[in-house]
């Protein structure tokens, strides 16, 4: 089949692989049909995600039909429309029985953290999505069926893999509520969701951050958010403080490490003296009011030099993170 490949910093091949085949009774095979590309495949692609493989299979936001179920599958069968969410969970280890799937304990064994598809060694080493084909372990589990009945094209449906579902939790993880405040820094498709969300939930005010211009335009355009390009301001996070007097309730990072660096940035990341910036989260800390909360959604990798924890614990902010439980 032909796949998605890693072959090194910012070098991706599309390349013949083998086919994947049934290796656990609960194992399925889907053909798949759609497959996104996630912000965070880019930490892969710059380098900031380790234990990545040469001809590693990346992608880790498909859908698609069922080819073929293992002989402990029993809630699916070939030909069903499934989408599969980048968590790949047990769903019957404490984690998951407490809906916290992306970190569920019997689907890495590779580390403590819970297994994703198309994501390196460190998450489970399994191939992702980004293939014409893929094995979903945990088939049981691992997949939202799609209703015979529903129509819809797949554009309008693997948003739920991941982008939507991620927007959607990092709201409702940051406890944003009606009458709430909220800044999302990042208008990639997570923060788009998660600006929709804040309005769902009945914040009063949405206030999106980015420096990409047709990307706030959207933002202002689809979501009615207000809007700031961090270029524009010598201290954006101060500014963010004073246009709300004081300080949001919530500030949502749908940004993570790979913001924009800074010159000495770029270099530290190119020594591996840390991964990335930490720009986003230290506009975070200066934009949220007192006893507010930060909600960390994009990815952070490694030890970082220069977090504020001072001013964070000063001004009892709280700290919500984490891969969303898809």
């Amino acid at each position: 089949m032909k796949a998605v490949t890693y072959q090194g910093i910012k070098n991706v091949v599309v390349k013949d692989v083998p086919d994947p085949k049934i290796e656990k009774s609960d194992d399925m095979i889907i053909k798949v049909t759609s497959t996104a590309i996630c912000g965070s495949d880019l930490h892969l692609i710059h380098g900031f995600i380790p234990n990545m493989q040469e001809d590693y299979v990346t992608g880790h936001e498909p859908m698609g039909i069922v080819e073929e179920v293992g002989s402990g599958v029993t809630k699916l069968k070939k030909g069903d429309r499934v989408i599969i969410p980048f968590n790949i969970a047990c769903g019957e280890c404490f984690f998951c029985k407490n809906q916290l799937e992306s970190q569920c304990d019997q689907s890495n064994d590779n580390g403590e953290m819970g297994a994703y598809f198309g994501y390196s060694g460190q998450t489970g080493g399994y191939p992702g999505g980004q293939a014409e084909y893929l094995r979903v372990p945990f088939a049981n589990f691992t997949h939202f069926k799609i209703p015979e009945s529903c129509e819809e094209p797949d554009e309008k449906l693997s948003v739920i893999a991941d982008a939507m579902t991620t927007g959607f939790w990092s709201v409702d993880n940051a406890g944003v509520k009606k009458g709430d405040t909220v800044i999302v820094l990042g208008c990639g498709p997570v923060g788009l969701f998660a600006q929709k969300f804040c309005w769902l939930k009945g914040a009063k005010r949405v206030i999106a951050v980015d420096y990409v211009n047709y990307r706030l335009q959207h933002a202002k355009r689809t979501n009615k958010v207000e809007i700031v390009n961090f270029e524009d301001h010598e201290n954006t996070g101060n500014y963010l403080k004073e246009i709300t007097k004081g300080g949001a309730d919530v500030v949502i990072d749908a940004v993570g490490m790979d913001g924009k660096m800074s010159d000495l940035e770029f270099l530290a990341s190119g020594l591996k003296l840390h991964g990335g910036t930490m720009s986003a989260l230290v506009i975070a800390s200066q934009a949220v009011r007192k006893g507010g909360t930060i909600q960390i959604t994009g990815v952070y990798g490694g030890r970082y030099n220069g977090f504020p924890l001072g001013d964070i614990m000063q001004r009892n902010v709280n700290i919500r993170s984490g891969q969303a439980p898809v």
